[in-house]
């Protein structure tokens, strides 16, 4: 049962960390498209795109991390019985 309810807990944080990324990089689009010097429209575009890299990769790191901590096998290796 807890491993249901975290394994359900790891899906609505993962949806809610990539919309909130999402979210964030919509708006940073429309304040980069306003700027109108072209030199700093390039600078912020690629701080937008760096910044984009770092939050979505963010999300995948969280979704994998919790999921290899929710679904571990937690099986201690033995002292050195047989294989078979």
């Amino acid at each position: 049962m807890k491993m249901v309810l975290a394994s359900i807990l790891v899906v609505i944080l993962t949806v809610a960390l990539a919309l909130a990324a999402m979210y964030a990089l919509v708006l940073t689009t429309e304040y980069v498209t306003a700027i109108d010097s072209t030199l700093e429209r390039l600078i912020a575009i690629c701080a937008e795109l760096l910044l984009g890299v770092v939050l979505l990769l963010g999300t995948v790191w969280v979704a994998t991390h919790f999921a290899v901590r929710i679904f571990d096998a937690n099986e201690l290796p033995s002292d050195g019985g047989p294989l078979a």
